[in-house]
């Protein structure tokens, strides 16, 4: 397997307006590097998993999620947005967002980047550290180390 996230993508600039866009955003940017088959077929994926629950948590946080065909490899996209955008959690709206991308079938892989990824988020230090990162190479090294334990 290779890394679940490299700095291609990650983007510390997001401009997209509303959830569809950010996914769609930051799915291009895992086609773009082969791990999604298809772009719209896995953005079809993660709406109807947002459709099921809103993946927005406390603390401006989104992480929407899919396991689904067009998956190759469990991935992390990352995206920082100056805006904010709705993923439907009380306290408003998300700046920091990961889209976790899990193959069909994989359902311990996907579960444990969900929860390792959950239990880091709980901590102001990370989420600081993510909203400081000046590089997309900043957000890597921070998960690797943070969530990846590497």
């Amino acid at each position: 397997m290779s890394d679940l996230i490299t700095a291609e993508l990650v983007d510390l600039l997001l401009t997209t307006e509303d959830k569809d866009a950010t996914t769609r955003r930051l799915a291009g940017l895992l086609a773009g590097s082969g791990r999604v088959t298809n772009l719209e077929g896995f953005i079809a994926d993660v709406r109807a998993r947002e459709a099921q629950m809103p993946t927005g948590i406390e603390g401006g946080i989104g992480i929407p999620h899919a396991r689904s065909a067009h998956v190759t490899e469990p991935s992390l996209a990352f995206g920082r947005s100056a805006d904010g955008v709705d993923y439907g959690a009380p306290d408003g709206p998300a700046d920091i967002i990961f889209l976790i991308a899990a193959p069909e079938g994989s359902d311990a892989d996907h579960l444990s980047i969900l929860a390792a990824l959950a239990r880091r988020l709980v901590h102001a230090s990370f989420k600081d550290a993510l909203r400081a990162a000046v590089v997309p190479q900043d957000v890597v090294d921070l998960v690797n180390k943070e969530v990846l334990g590497q």
